[in-house]
């Protein structure tokens, strides 16, 4: 068996056998249930149209803060890096939202916006800060002996941005991306929890909970940290295949 397999497949056994023994020593589902009653409530909501839309809506919304953070937190980011008086602008504003809690900008949206952007535009703030911090670091990380040949040789603004600074960028881009996607997802779903939106992941999870349904809590939050997990290996990929092209 691949090595690489056996490292994922080993510790999963390992945990899911802990979870078990503890499950069986408590002896209470509504304190924590068994991995199996856990697995057989996921496969019974798989089963439902229901779920699909809770997915779906929570994959858009959460995809939808995500590319706004990450497009303005590059261009900030950008921004910051070419011109002094941006940095001495834009840094006390994303430093704030970087230590501001998450609750209190989803309480204070929550008046603002629909409950259904409420979650967009709490993952946006989230991503923000840290694609704009990694985006003026990346920048700054261009070597000025490459641009001042493509000065020499006339390369032009495009080609400029292809050869030089894009290759020099990309590692810093690419760590502030994952951790962004990773931090807009447990944003998200905290704002559909408060928030309760119609159709979402985080709504699921309240409802699991006024109704006492451990089993589907537990189903709900697997689903949640399956997408983030598969989305941000998604991400790793686009990524490197962009590096190498």
């Amino acid at each position: 068996m691949d090595k690489k397999l056996l490292k994922v497949i080993i510790p999963a056994a390992v945990w899911l056998t802990l979870w078990a023994v503890l499950a069986a020593v408590v002896g209470k589902e509504l304190i924590l249930p068994s991995p199996a009653s856990v697995a057989r409530t996921l496969l019974a909501l798989a089963g439902t149209a229901a779920f699909w839309r809770e997915v779906g809506m929570s994959l858009l919304r959460v995809g939808a803060g995500f590319l706004l953070g990450a497009i303005l937190g590059t261009g900030l980011g950008v921004v910051t890096a070419s011109s002094r008086w941006g940095d001495l602008l834009l840094a006390p504003a994303l430093g704030a939202v970087r230590t501001v809690p998450v609750v209190s900008f989803i309480l204070l949206l929550y008046f603002w916006f629909p409950t259904g952007w409420v979650p967009v535009v709490v993952s946006a703030l989230m991503a923000l800060p840290v694609v704009w911090r990694s985006a003026a670091e990346g920048w700054e990380r261009t070597d000025p002996q490459l641009l001042e040949l493509a000065g020499h040789y006339a390369l032009g603004p495009w080609r400029t941005l292809k050869l030089a600074r894009l290759p020099a960028a990309l590692p810093s881009l690419a760590a502030g991306w994952e951790t962004a996607l990773g931090l807009t997802w447990k944003a998200g779903a905290a704002a559909e929890v408060l928030c309760q939106p119609r159709w979402g992941l985080g709504a699921a999870l309240q409802r699991s909970k006024s109704t006492l349904d451990i089993p589907a809590l537990f189903a709900w939050t697997a689903v949640i940290v399956a997408l983030s997990g598969l989305s941000g290996w998604l991400l790793k990929r686009l990524l490197r295949k962009g590096g190498r092209a």
